[in-house]
């Protein structure tokens, strides 16, 4: 679960099935009865028509943990991230950072830091479209060191430097008024 439809789809799920839920969190839900074999197959089939799955493997859950976290952290903080997310990641999980990379990796096929990065670069993309803030405020906001560094691997990412990108979403629609007119 990593948003907040997600979690509604669960409350829903849980309520047809007249479970009572203490806790939905992203990828964790607490409920108060004890689940029989039947209940927890129902639950499976409604979470799996909603797109979700019951997650009982306890390496997918922590991998989905960890997940979750880089999405809270990236893209539903709009204070600027100044923390270390392996530090981050440590403390909110209460695992040596060393063992959640090395499961994150062995699992996903891919690093942390990769995860991360891809995730920052869509929140820089969405900072872009939204053209509230410039590059070297989004920069200072995603924690990056400077511009280029930023603009770097938005390029290495993307194919296209952060500028690029702002003129191509400038360049998707045209006001009504200008339409056909050959100014």
């Amino acid at each position: 679960m990593v948003s907040n439809r997600c979690k509604l789809a669960v409350k829903e799920a849980l309520r047809n099935l007249g479970l009572h839920f203490i806790v939905v969190d992203l990828g964790e839900v607490e409920i108060m009865e004890t689940l029989t074999i039947g209940q927890r197959e129902e639950l499976k089939i409604a979470l799996h028509s909603s797109g979700l799955e019951l997650m009982d493997d306890k390496r997918a859950v922590l991998i989905e943990k960890i997940k979750n976290a880089i999405v809270e952290m990236v893209h539903h903080t709009n204070e600027a991230v100044k923390v270390n997310f392996s530090d981050y990641l440590s403390e909110k999980l209460n695992h040596d950072y060393t063992y959640l990379a090395n499961l994150f990796s062995e699992v996903q096929g891919t690093s942390i830091e990769q995860f991360i990065i891809s995730h920052k670069i869509e929140r820089i993309k969405e900072l872009i479209i939204y053209d509230e803030l410039s590059i070297t405020e989004i920069a200072w906001q995603m924690n990056y060191s400077s511009v280029a560094h930023l603009s770097n691997q938005f390029k290495k990412m993307t194919g296209l430097s952060p500028s690029h990108f702002k003129q191509l979403k400038n360049k998707r629609r045209s006001p009504i008024e200008e339409i056909g007119n050959n100014d």
